[in-house]
């Protein structure tokens, strides 16, 4: 019995540590792209939203708030594109 709870134990650990570690490569984006928002297609967006938490979820194409890694510099040259400002540090 105390076999399969430590061994519980440890999986769980092991799925939250690949939860920390995909979010915190999120947060940090792709060095040499920009966020580009309007332009995705319905279940091809690149991240969560206020809608959703997870890429791949858009239910429609064009929404302005679904978007895109684009190399830099692309985003303003789509129609329909717009920079994603990253969000402001919380203060602490």
């Amino acid at each position: 019995m105390k076999d399969s709870k430590t061994l519980m134990h440890a999986a769980l650990a092991g799925v939250l540590a690949l939860g920390l570690g995909a979010a915190s490569n999120a947060v940090a984006g792709k060095a040499g792209f920009e966020k580009c928002a309007g332009i995705a297609k319905a279940g091809l967006n690149d991240c969560g939203t206020s809608v959703h938490a997870c890429a791949g979820q858009a239910t429609k194409d064009g929404d302005a708030e679904e978007w895109l890694y684009v190399p830099e510099g692309t985003c303003q040259k789509i129609v329909g594109g717009t920079l994603k400002q990253a969000a402001p540090p919380a203060d602490s």
